[in-house]
Formats: C-alpha cells, structure tokens, sequence
C-alpha cells in the first residue's frame, strides 16, 4: 500500500469511525480528453464531451438551491442540513407557505436563513440566476425536471432532480448535451441505487459471487390510489393527472436503475430495444367516478382514460441479457420494487421480504446470508447506516444518497449516477408509452452515450479517484439528539 494510500485512509473519517466507501474491486480509470468524444447516434448534432467518470473541480462548501416543497422538498431540507461542508443558501416553491415551513427546518437548527422565491411558477429561474450557488436540488412535479436542469447548467450549476429526470426523449437529449456542453453534472437522485440490500448484491455481483448475469427484474408495485385523489395531496392533483393523460410504465427508474446498475448498462452493456404491454384501467376511472357522483371537484377527472393499472415492459440489451419493469400504482397489494438478479450462479431477490439469496435450487440459510452479509456490505453502510437510518428518508437510503452526492461533489470525483443514466433510465417511460400504444411493438432504445458505452466503466463506489481531504458530516450523537 502507498504511503498516499496510507494517508487516505488515515484522514477520511466519519464521526468516530474511519471510513473507507468502497467497493474494492475497481480500479481508478482515468479517460483520456482526447477519448471523451464521440459521434453522435440518431442524426443528434455536434460531437460530445463523455461525462462518464468526469470530475469536476472540487468544492469545499456545497452551495445549494432547492425547489419544489410539496412532498419530497422538505426531506431533502432535512437530511441536508445534517451534512457538513452543505450550506442551504436558497428555498423555492410556488407556494410561499411551503417555502415558510422549509425554513423553520433551517431555523430550528440554527442554520443561515436562506433566501426565499415563491410567489410564482417560474421563481426557480430567478434562483439559478445567482452567482452564489453550485448546486440546485429539483423535487418539483415531473414536468419541470428537465426544465430546471437544463437551466440550472446553462447557468453555470450542477443539477440534482428528481425521479424521473425527463419525460420525453426529446427531453432526454436536452440534458445530455447541455450537460456535455457545459460540463456540468446533471444526476438523477435514483434513491433506491443506495437502499441496502441494493448495495450488497451489487457488490456480490461486482465479485462474481452470481456469475455472469443473464435476467433483472425491477418494479415500482405501490398503490398510491388515496394520495393520487387526494385533494390535499399532489399540488393541482399533478400525478393524478399524469395517470390520465398517458398510458405505459411511468415511473421505471427505482426498479430499474439498481439493476441496471448490475448490468453495468452504459458501461460495458447497453439497452438495445424493448417492448411493452398495459393492462385495462379497472380501477382509477371507477374510483373518478363515484368521487364525482359525491364531490364536484372530481368531475374534470371521471370521462379520462386512465393507464392501464399494470404495464410489464421488457428490455433487451446488446449482449443478449433481459431486464423486466412492471409499474402499478392502483391495485390493492403490499409495496414491491422486487429488485430480482438472476446469473449463472446463483441470484438474489428481495420482494416478498424477507431478501433472500440463492445458489442453487433453495434459498440459502439465514447463517450463510449473514455472512455474506458481513463480507460485502459496502463499508459506506456500515459506517454511516445507522447514522442515515436516524436522519430517516426511506430507510436510510435517501440519507446515504445525498451524502454520497455532497462527498463527491467536495472531493471532486465522479459522481455514481451520471447524466446518461438520468436520460436511459428516463427514456423507458416515454418508450413504453410509444409501444403500448402500437400493439406493445418492439421500440429501439437509443444510446444516450454515443457508443462511449463500450469504454466507460463500471459505477465506482470507492474513493480511490484522488480525494484525501476528512469527510466531515453531523457525528452520530448529535443525530440522536434532534
């Protein structure tokens, strides 16, 4: 081991615990500039700068703006102001109450107040007008991902959005070419990539422990059918409107992208064409109706054609291996992101819990999965898994994925999630859409990446990249006291 090596893991420390986030089977690759460009696919113009593995220069204190206060702003306020070398210098939303409440959460922690826009639906846009920020952080409604991030990186911000990133293919390409234009990182914050179990089997297959793999499966089974007609949910009932206007898989990317992930799509691999099937609505336009027979505010939604209530799509990739995404948000069932990986040696499954791995014709013993367990559990869990499951955010997981963001952005390394995955994993929705509406007729996936797929790397989770500056954030005793 270098002496440099050696310093590394001296000084990188999270609370009382050294901490060494890694996933140690990778190599650093370094891409040479001279490689980083690529030809364009699908008449697309220009030639691209590859943003696979790019580092952008490092920043001490993260400087960020985030819009959209509705459902998930205010979790991000919260585990955000947990993170040290994060300054929350900007709140936006439309509605001034919600910007209100998000900087009680500042106030409470007696944290800097932070600049507040509302008052309008396009108050982002004087936000990422500022000098001062490095960062803007989007949880608004899908229609306004793509928007706001384009803006946020043609003025000179790294953008952080919400799931989905974009909603049309179009779409897709706005944010991959503004990104390679102004080489500034657009990531998709895809929670699910940091849930826990996610995080062992991907370590398991970085190691070989299932062979090559040949299926995934991923899901998003959630029935949201009380918070979609909620009138007190979902700002001007958005997402129950999305379900009425558009018919296919929705929202592919929790499922898809640990998976995916796996695969090491865009790196290595790539999707190459899909098709997809619904169902018939045999619930949402129901439900419509007999709440307008009651409640007049439900009438603009009791004649519309909701999706189908399942929508199974299937991908194939350039290598031959399969990947299936089911999406229902309206049957009555337990939640399920399934998260199945399936190799040549074995697989692993983690819906219907509890998470099982197997290596043969039976599920392996409770003994032996504790073991693997122990043996491939990234480090970053084990050392700041507690301190995310106190922080809260889905288990956890959302804690360790902005912690995991903010750390890269300071030590100036290659973000997990890049601007290709947003715009692949995004691009499922609207290609499901166009085969289900053409009797589930196979759709060519376009390669977002330019051919850049065959050379780019796997997702590095370590911090071999260069950093050996402490990683500082909130020790865990003070968590506990909040």
């Amino acid at each position: 081991m270098s002496s440099n090596r050696r310093k590394f893991l001296r000084n990188v420390t999270l609370g009382t615990g050294a901490l060494v986030t890694g996933l140690n089977t990778f190599a650093t690759v370094t891409v040479d500039e001279k490689d980083r460009s690529f030809k364009k696919k699908d008449n697309r113009s220009d030639a691209g700068f590859n943003m696979c593995g790019y580092t952008a220069p490092k920043i001490d204190t993260v400087r960020v703006g985030i819009v959209g206060l509705g459902m998930r702003g205010p979790g991000a306020v919260e585990r955000l102001s947990f993170i040290e070398g994060v300054e929350i210098k900007a709140l936006c939303d439309q509605y001034p109450d919600r910007v209100a409440k998000a900087q009680n959460i500042l106030q409470k922690k007696n944290l800097p107040k932070a600049t507040e826009y509302s008052g309008s639906k396009e108050a982002w846009k004087d936000m990422c007008n500022r000098t001062d920020l490095d960062l803007i952080y989007i949880t608004t409604p899908w229609k306004l991902h793509t928007p706001i991030a384009v803006y946020a990186m043609q003025h000179g911000k790294h953008a952080a959005s919400e799931v989905p990133a974009a909603q049309t293919i179009e779409e897709c390409w706005q944010l991959v070419e503004t990104s390679e234009k102004t080489k500034k990182h657009c990531v998709m914050l895809e929670n699910c990539c940091y849930d826990f179990f996610e995080l062992l089997t991907l370590n398991m297959a970085r190691n070989g422990m299932f062979g090559e793999l040949v299926h995934a499966e991923g899901a998003y089974l959630h029935d949201l059918r009380s918070l979609n007609f909620d009138k007190n949910g979902y700002a001007e009932m958005w997402r129950l409107k999305e379900n009425a206007s558009r018919n296919g898989n929705l929202y592919p990317t929790h499922g898809l992208g640990p998976v995916a992930q796996c695969l090491n799509i865009n790196r290595g691999d790539q999707m190459d064409y899909l098709v997809s099937m619904s169902g018939n609505d045999f619930i949402m336009g129901a439900m419509a109706k007999e709440r307008a027979a009651t409640d007049s505010f439900y009438n603009e939604f009791k004649d519309k054609q909701y999706r189908g209530d399942m929508n199974t799509t299937v991908i194939k990739t350039v290598k031959g291996k399969t990947i299936m995404v089911q999406h229902d948000v309206s049957t009555p069932r337990p939640y399920s992101r399934i998260h199945t990986i399936n190799g040549t040696k074995g697989m692993a499954n983690k819906w219907p819990e509890p998470q099982r791995i197997s290596f043969g014709e039976d599920w392996i013993k409770e003994a032996e999965y504790k073991a693997l367990e122990e043996k491939y559990t990234l480090p970053i869990v084990k050392h700041i898994g507690a301190i995310a499951k106190n922080v809260g955010g889905h288990g956890g997981m959302d804690f360790i994925m902005d912690w995991r963001l903010i750390d890269n952005l300071r030590n100036g390394l290659a973000l997990d999630q890049d601007v290709y995955d947003a715009a692949l994993w995004s691009s499922i929705a609207p290609l499901s859409e166009q085969s289900v509406a053409n009797r589930s007729r196979s759709m060519d996936v376009p390669d977002f990446t330019k051919g850049a797929w065959k050379i780019n790397q796997p997702v590095n989770l370590t911090l071999d990249g260069g950093g050996n500056t402490t990683i500082r954030t909130v020790p865990e005793e003070k968590l506990k006291t909040n």
